[in-house]
């Protein structure tokens, strides 16, 4: 038998029927569905990376090393995997399952040690969510290279859900609206919830690249303070503060939350920050944001959400994008939040908005490949493809979602303001 018929008899139980995809084998062999998305598997190593690391984790290496490629789109080929798991009920990979693969192994002569792991994947020390822990964690997200994230992102450097409300699939198609502009709607979206005007103070836990902070302090004239652990991202707002002579609007410090000592904020926003906080620690991080809020002020929170296994966002995401994550289902948030003493003022669910902001980004990616390689290195690059495509799939599929939480700590302070709906276009 060849490689690829070794393989596919291996695979089948694990898939309860015939190979989703087409596999082409090291050895030039080929089994599977002629049309359907081509997987081509050019070394053993890659077999002997799924023996180690079951399930996503080890096909998720093999991809990266370039052990396991796709020809053609790989959000089709995800997809299409994702339909077979859900169609055909397929459970997790068990004891079987691995033992079968290693019978193939061990006719392939693929056994042996664990090949070490890829550059990319994050290693940490430490209690999680040890302050350290933490610092680490964003640093190695974050502090990848202020070059690549402005080839990546929009030029504001919002790196977080955008909001479109034209020129998206199911609307006439609009040349003048893209990420861009998408990017600003969600940033006045934001600014408007906030009821933000002249003179108010705003607190932007997780500030990322400052493109909320600099928006409010440029277009609503407010006095800002944004809190980062990752340096990258504090240079890189200082250096905008300076070309836009910001000094005395914006300040942003490299600080944890759990070191804020300043209160008394007329509007506080966390944008896509919280699934950063873990289980245990998000009532302190809903508490830093009751505090930091004054009597009647608004609280922003935008933040991603999930059901089912894997709250940090399943093996690959954990292990090379987001260490430590932590996702719950949104009325579970909205319960700590209220436990920390906020009132819910509204709720704006987001998710058909991240699916075309992924996919976004993704193009950019693929647009500018080279110059990603140049920047990340081969393994680096691939590692940002697999995220974007498969991060996209998950909030088509809603296996994720986003949501936009607006609350005010009670108190007599400060009016109450309608809620702004912007009419967005929808799928």
């Amino acid at each position: 038998m060849t490689v690829a018929d070794l393989l596919e008899s291996a695979l089948r139980p694990l898939v309860r029927g015939p190979l989703p995809v087409r596999l082409d084998a090291w050895d030039g062999s080929s089994a599977g569905p002629a049309h359907a998305p081509r997987v081509i598997v050019s070394s053993p190593r890659a077999l002997r990376r799924i023996l180690w690391h079951p399930g996503e984790l080890g096909a998720a290496q093999a991809y990266v090393t370039g052990e396991i490629d796709i020809d053609g789109d790989l959000g089709d080929a995800l997809a299409e995997v994702w339909r077979t798991v859900r169609e055909r009920a397929v459970p997790p990979v068990r004891a079987r399952d691995v033992a079968r693969l290693a019978v193939t192994a061990a006719r392939l002569g693929a056994l042996g040690a664990p090949p070490p792991a890829p550059s990319t994947q994050v290693r940490l020390r430490g209690r999680p969510h040890a302050l350290s822990r933490d610092r680490a964690a964003i640093s190695h997200h974050y502090d990848t290279s202020n070059d690549f994230y402005r080839l990546l992102l929009d030029p504001a450097m919002a790196y977080s859900c955008a909001y479109f409300t034209r020129s998206v699939p199911g609307a006439p198609h609009d040349p003048d609206y893209g990420l861009a502009e998408a990017q600003r709607d969600k940033l006045d979206l934001v600014c408007q919830k906030l009821a933000l005007s002249p003179g108010m103070r705003l607190l932007d836990v997780g500030c990322g690249w400052g493109s909320l902070a600099l928006h409010a302090a440029e277009h609503y004239g407010v006095r800002v303070l944004g809190i980062t652990l990752a340096r990258a991202q504090r240079d890189h707002i200082e250096s905008r503060i300076a070309a836009r002579g910001l000094g005395d609007r914006v300040r942003v410090r490299l600080l944890d939350y759990r070191e804020l000592g300043e209160g008394g904020f007329d509007a506080v926003a966390s944008v896509e920050m919280g699934e950063h906080v873990g289980e245990r620690n998000y009532p302190r991080y809903a508490a830093t944001l009751f505090d930091a809020a004054a009597p009647g002020a608004p609280v922003l929170v935008q933040q991603m959400s999930r059901r089912g296994r894997h709250p940090g966002g399943g093996p690959f995401i954990e292990s090379f994008i987001a260490p430590d994550m932590t996702m719950r289902p949104v009325g579970e948030t909205i319960g700590l939040l209220e436990a920390a003493g906020l009132e819910i003022r509204d709720v704006q669910a987001l998710r058909e908005h991240y699916v075309w902001t992924a996919r976004a980004w993704l193009r950019r990616l693929e647009d500018r490949w080279d110059d990603a390689v140049a920047l990340l290195g081969v393994e680096g690059a691939r590692t940002w493809r697999l995220y974007l495509a498969g991060g996209a799939l998950a909030f088509e599929q809603g296996r994720m979602g986003v949501e936009q939480i607006l609350a005010r700590r009670p108190g007599t302070a400060g009016p109450l303001h309608a809620v702004p709906r912007q009419m967005a276009v929808t799928s």
